[in-house]
This record gives C-alpha cells, structure tokens and sequence, in this order.
C-alpha cells in the first residue's frame, strides 16, 4: 500500500509517500480501506517534534511511528477474532491520535476505539474531517462550563477547531461573536455566530462588550491581554499551551479561582462514545465540519505546508481512495 512516512524530525519535506506492507488486524482490531483522511495542526506538531517536551511521547531520537494521519474515513474490509461491534463491508470513520495510521491506504483500529459508523447522508470526506476541532472544542466547552445564554468569544473561528466551537456553541444556545478576517464574515454567520469581528481592522481584546467565555481556537492571545473583555467570573480557554506554556500553570491557580476570572486547560477526551456522538451530532445536521481544499495522498506534503502558513479554513482533506479490493 502507498503511505506518507516520516522516520526523522523535520519541515514537511521529511515526509515522503512510499510502498509499506499492508498492516493486517490483531484479535479484536479492524482493517479500513481509507477513503479520506486530514492534515491539521496535530499531525504537523508531531512531525516537527514542536514543542520538543513531545519528543518524550513520540521518540527522542526519531518518531516512533512513522505513519501520522488523526482523522480517517473508510470501509471495514477485514476483521481479526473477536470483532462483533463492526463488519465487513461497514463505512466508519474515527479518531486515532497516538497510534496514527490514517496517512495510508490501510489502517488498523481496534474495535473499542474512537471508530463510530459513518452516518447515513454523510460523505466520506465530512466525516473524515468531522474528529478533531469537535473534540478539542466540546472539552474546552465543558471545562469552561458554558450555559445557554452565556456571551462567548471565540478567537479564530474559521479554523477546524474554531468553527466546530461556533457551531457547538450556537447549538448549546450561547451567544457567539467570533473573530475572523472580514471575508469570511458570511460563513461564520452561517455557522451560527451572532456577532463577527473582524481583527484585519480591529483587536477583540478592546471590544466594549464583557464576555463569559472566551475560547481562543488558536493560541494567538493571552489570559492577560483577555482579561479586558472578561467579565469578573469569566474563563479562558485556549487551544495552545501560551508563551512559556503558561496556561498549564494558570489552570491550576484556576481551580482555587472559582467566582474570579481564571483559565482552564482543555483535556480532550478521545473515546468511542465522543466518537459517537460527532456521529450523531452529524445524522442531526447539527454539525458540518468546514472544508478548505483537498489533495491526493500524493501531494501531502504540499497539504503540510499549507496548513503551516496559518491560513487554512476548517480543514484540510487528503483523498486517499485505496485500491478497490483487499487481499490477505
């Protein structure tokens, strides 16, 4: 099968598309023909070893494994003993951060893992891109505790995280203002988002209006420069660990703040049930993962260095499509 690999550290031009033998399913484990699969901000982390603490989970030397790939769309096309939850023949789609794989025409997922049924109506390649703004944003939506009605901001709201958090947000009846470039002023209102500011011609961080949360989708600010537009008990929450990881440290002052403003640090639970409620989140039309562009598997690195350059909308696709038929 044709893979995108990387057995050292580096800039997207480490990662090179090559022939790897097919992974074959262990007692309880799935074997998925991939029909689609993403490159997001997690995959390049972890090909760049950024920040280097990461090296400690995924080799100090060189990458452990050396096929990345989060989200996956696909078809079962075998099963090892003891599967009884999937079958042959079944679209699924998934999450598997840690083990990786989904750069591959093959991936092998164990059958208890973060793998739901594609549902009926749904393309591939939506739900390839559906796993992970949803559940990076619905952590960071619990663990700020948002009500309906709460004021909440969110920071880079056409990205894959941040547009998941306006369209969870607007479903959990909160008031959303997200922040964007001007152009995209539409798509965010039709994402759910009730006011839109435009930081191209102004900074959010001097806005008149005093929020409950603010989410910030792409680590760009700071608890400091927010407290502004906090109101007295008001959150922050935001996808990166801040300038000299300081968000981890101010979540746990956080803890004791409770009543003042304070930080939390989402911690993303990555299981079947959240996998199965994206699925359902999906069948409801409840929630559309944004799309910017595609790429075949061949043209991955390109899709890397785009997704590094900030710009990228929602996610970036990989179509990958592997061969028609499965032989042991």
């Amino acid at each position: 099968m044709r893979a995108a690999v990387n057995t050292r550290y580096g800039s997207p031009d480490v990662v090179l598309v090559t022939e790897v033998p097919i992974p074959q399913p262990a007692t309880g484990e799935l074997l998925i023909r991939v029909d689609a699969t993403t490159v997001n901000r997690t995959d390049c982390a972890y090909r760049a070893a950024r920040p280097f603490f990461m090296r400690a989970l995924t080799g100090l030397r060189g990458p452990k494994r050396t096929i990345l790939g989060t989200e996956f769309a696909g078809e079962v096309v075998a099963i090892g003993p003891q599967v009884d939850r999937f079958a042959v023949g079944e679209r699924v789609f998934g999450y598997c951060e840690g083990r990786f794989g989904a750069h591959a025409q093959y991936l092998v997922v164990n059958q208890h893992s973060s793998v739901a049924a594609v549902p009926e109506g749904i393309t591939q390649d939506l739900a390839a891109a559906a796993t992970e703004g949803y559940h990076y944003v619905r952590s960071a939506i619990r663990r700020a505790g948002v009500q309906p009605n709460d004021e909440v901001l969110v920071n880079g709201a056409t990205g894959g995280i941040g547009s998941a958090a306006v369209q969870q947000l607007a479903a959990l009846g909160a008031n959303v203002t997200a922040v964007c470039a001007g152009e995209h002023a539409d798509l965010v209102h039709g994402l759910g988002a009730e006011h839109v500011v435009d930081y191209t011609t102004q900074d959010f961080t001097h806005l008149p209006h005093m929020f409950d949360v603010v989410i910030d989708a792409v680590g760009k600010s700071t608890f400091g420069r927010c407290r502004g537009i906090l109101k007295s008990d008001g959150v922050y929450v935001s996808s990166e660990l801040g300038p000299g990881w300081q968000n981890l440290p101010l979540s746990l002052i956080g803890i004791a703040r409770r009543g003042r403003q304070r930080v939390v640090f989402p911690y993303p639970e990555d299981n079947q049930a959240v996998v199965q409620e994206i699925r359902d989140a999906l069948a409801a039309g409840m929630f559309r993962p944004v799309i910017d562009r595609s790429y075949p598997l061949d043209d991955i690195v390109a899709a890397h260095r785009y997704v590094e350059t900030g710009r990228k909308i929602g996610s970036v696709l990989i179509t990958v499509r592997g061969p028609g038929s499965y032989w042991p």
